[in-house]
């Protein structure tokens, strides 16, 4: 008879043990994918990750909050990511959905009370993009009187080259992946100063995520990021969340979710600063319920 309690594999995952790093009550899991059969991709067939898939990492790193951001495969069709959401239940989830310029206030509306609360511009590579740099502004006029954040997967010489077009939207900016900065360049690169200026001046926040995605040092600690992590954490930790970026659609192999978690006690030594990055942060940021801790 199979022990129920024994560790489980997780899809998209390597190991099973969990972090030793114990994370706090409504810690959110602030940037992972929803992959589901159910809705079927228009470009590339991605590796299926659906809502219940992610219910076993949840279970494994011990985080109960998730926002889910479209993937690229689903191009500006958001309805997988607002399915999961309700699946998840809205309390506990949000989301971040990709949009061109053409979507209507109604569209808006109903995404909105469907949980997204900001739009994800992936760039790097026109051929195979759903948005574009140029889009970037007039949606971000958009959405700003909801409240929603423009997130960003770009480049870093994308990043320095329109500074000065980031640095007048009206809305809020969240840099995925610390800016994609962990190697190679780090914070000798052009971009880093562009965000850090955005960061200090709290206009942007940064997510602490993929640092798997470039590195010269791999698992289990990914060195290159540990110095960039840092910088953001002493600058201005309140503006920083935390993300697994499950299922790693751009990993060769799958990285140790538990590891990643991990990262986070040499990033953020200071159990008050890893709490705040974990809880207090994506609810200001996404709009998650406050609990009391008394």
């Amino acid at each position: 008879m199979q022990n129920s309690s024994a560790p489980q594999a997780v899809p998209n995952s390597s190991g099973t043990a969990p972090p030793r790093l114990k994370a706090p009550a409504n810690s959110a899991d602030c940037h992972i994918h929803i992959y589901d059969p159910r809705f079927p991709p228009q470009v590339a067939k991605p590796t299926n990750a659906t809502a219940q898939d992610y219910r076993l990492l949840q279970k494994r790193v011990g985080v109960t909050r998730v926002v889910i951001v479209t993937p690229r495969c689903y191009v500006i069709d958001n309805s997988c990511t607002v399915d999961a959401i309700a699946q998840l239940g809205i309390a506990n989830a949000r989301g971040v959905g990709v949009l061109r310029p053409a979507v209507t206030d109604a569209e808006l509306k109903s995404l909105d009370a469907g949980g997204i609360r900001g739009i994800r511009f992936t760039v790097a590579n026109p051929e195979t993009a759903a948005v574009s740099v140029d889009m970037i502004e007039p949606l971000a006029k958009r959405i700003a009187a909801l409240g929603w954040h423009v997130q960003l997967n770009m480049e870093p010489e994308q990043i320095a080259d329109n500074a000065r077009m980031l640095q007048r939207l009206p809305a809020t900016i969240v840099f995925d992946h610390m800016g994609k900065l962990t190697f190679p360049g780090g914070m000798q690169h052009p971009a880093y100063r562009v965000i850090r200026g955005l960061f200090d001046a709290g206009r942007a926040w940064v997510k602490l995520s993929g640092a798997y995605l470039d590195t010269s040092k791999g698992p289990p600690g990914y060195a290159d990021g540990t110095a960039l992590a840092q910088s953001y954490v002493r600058a201005a930790p309140e503006r920083l969340v935390w993300g697994s970026d499950w299922p790693h659609p751009s990993a060769k192999q799958p990285p140790d979710d538990a590891a990643l978690f991990d990262l986070l006690a040499q990033w953020a030594p200071d159990e008050a600063i890893r709490n705040r990055i974990l809880v207090t942060n994506p609810q200001a940021l996404y709009g998650f319920p406050k609990f009391s801790s008394a």
